[in-house]
């Protein structure tokens, strides 16, 4: 997937301008989609030039002027056959897992460290994404949203943020507990 197709689905739900845009992105997008401010500013850019997305100037008296952007027709034909083009299968590209395959190499002190903040990260990502996913369904239960939610892509999508997170969270603090046992185990040797 193309960081185009992201900003094009996030466009989906109305117009936004580049700073909207990337405040809805770190809610609703990043859980599956990572990406700088700065680049959806530039993908904002090209998509335009290619006439995926439109882009308004709003003129505000207070404030500097802005430009919102929505897709366009043809912006939504992109989409359309990305969705259904067959998806590659993902895969997992962390720097952690290098050094939790080489901790017990190097020293397990500072990997147990940064397992135990990435928990702590991860369990503030839970709280986020279960805000967004309450947000989403107002005063509706889930099954019912499920069913008959007038919009549920983002909250199926939030769902999977939540999923991810806590297998992250769970497995960083399962590893983390293993390692500092393998080094009193090995210290009272």
């Amino acid at each position: 997937m193309a960081l185009r197709h992201a900003v094009l689905a996030a466009l989906l739900d109305g117009e936004y301008s580049g700073y909207q845009l990337a405040k809805a992105f770190d809610v609703g997008v990043a859980n599956f989609w990572h990406a700088l401010p700065q680049q959806l500013y530039a993908e904002l850019a090209k998509l335009e030039s290619e006439g995926l997305v439109a882009g308004r100037q709003v003129i505000q008296v207070t404030r500097p002027n802005k430009r919102l952007f929505r897709v366009t027709d043809a912006g939504r034909a992109v989409l359309e056959k990305f969705a259904v083009s067959e998806s590659k299968p993902s895969f997992i590209r962390d720097d952690l897992l290098v050094k939790v395959q080489v901790a017990d190499r190097i020293g397990t002190v500072p990997v147990i460290r940064e397992l135990e903040q990435r928990a702590t990260a991860a369990e503030a990502k839970i709280e986020l994404l279960s805000t967004v996913l309450r947000k989403l369904r107002g005063d509706a239960d889930e099954e019912q949203f499920l069913l008959s939610g007038e919009r549920i892509g983002p909250y199926l999508t939030c769902l999977r943020g939540v999923a991810f997170e806590q297998e992250h969270r769970d497995w960083c603090l399962r590893i983390a507990a293993v390692l500092e046992r393998r080094q009193t185990a090995h210290a009272e040797q």
